[in-house]
């Protein structure tokens, strides 16, 4: 019994939008610190069951790892309230995936989306890209 959800183009954006947190892990199953950072994020989603821990196999989805400018795997994203506020490569050890998960748990989402409205609004946002 696993717990995480293998999102896809097709279920993706339901995904998002009807949980307020959402972990991915972008991965590919050639990848040594993929494989080795898999147990490690099935016992965080088995230890967060509210959570969303969700997974993107980069070879089957390559349409969503383009979308997110995925470079290198395995790499970690938190989406709170369809924002994204997290997004690190790299397969974290045990304790610092709980202390990101504590800290995103933490956030002040309206601070959050004000602050994407304030760099949006001096033309540092996604929109100038």
């Amino acid at each position: 019994m696993t717990s995480t959800v293998e999102l896809t183009k097709e279920n993706f954006d339901q995904t998002v939008t009807e949980n307020p947190f959402v972990l991915i892990d972008f991965w590919a199953s050639w990848c040594g610190p993929c494989r080795q950072f898999a147990p490690v994020y099935e016992k965080a989603a088995e230890a967060n069951p509210d959570l969303v821990f969700g997974k993107i196999d980069t070879e089957a989805q390559p349409e969503l790892a383009q979308a997110f400018g995925i470079q290198s795997i395995p790499t970690l994203m938190i989406v709170r309230d369809q924002v994204a506020v997290f997004a690190q490569p790299g397969a974290l050890p045990e304790s610092a995936l709980v202390d990101v998960i504590g800290q995103a748990r933490k956030l002040d989402m309206d601070d959050v989306r004000k602050s994407i409205a304030e760099a949006e609004a001096k033309g540092e946002g996604p929109q100038s890209a």
